[in-house]
This record gives C-alpha cells, sequence and structure tokens, in this order.
C-alpha cells in the first residue's frame, strides 16, 4: 500500500466487511517500521503496528494499492491516531 505521495506506508493483512451489504468497509494494514514511525507511533520490538484504513481512501488498485491520501493526511485520520 502506498500513499498519494508515493510513501511505503506497508501490506493489507486483512479487511472487514458489512454483513448486510457484503461489502468491504475497511482494511488493516500492516505498517512499515518507517511508517509506523511517520506516524508517530512506538514500534514495538516485535510485531508490527496495524492501523484500520476505510475503503473510501483507496485511489486505485492493481500490483499496488494506491492511496488518496498523502502521509500528511494519514496523519489526520483518527484511524491513524497513535
Amino acid at each position: 500500500m502506498v500513499t498519494a505521495d508515493g510513501f511505503v506506508l506497508g501490506e493489507i493483512h486483512s479487511g472487514e466487511t458489512d454483513e448486510k451489504t457484503w461489502q468491504i468497509t475497511h482494511f488493516y494494514v500492516s505498517l512499515t517500521d518507517q511508517a509506523a514511525q511517520a506516524l508517530s507511533f512506538q514500534v514495538p520490538f516485535l510485531g508490527k503496528v496495524t492501523v484500520c484504513l476505510p475503503v473510501s481512501a483507496i485511489n486505485a488498485t492493481g500490483e499496488v494499492v494506491v492511496l488518496k491520501n498523502t502521509l500528511d493526511d494519514l496523519r489526520k485520520l483518527k484511524e491513524c491516531q497513535p
């Protein structure tokens, strides 16, 4: 997963679906250590920081998922608050 300004955010870990519509509503993203630090999360010694991002944040999908948001925009999302 990459931000709109080209920053490598991490990998999609899993998703959350709406049981009534069977549509994916959110993605859980395991952040790279660099992304976690850039978003002011404390990087754990073992494991990864995982955040939940809404599907509406996605701009394009293919080999790589590209977000509509820049890294600075993600800092403001409540889902990305440490």
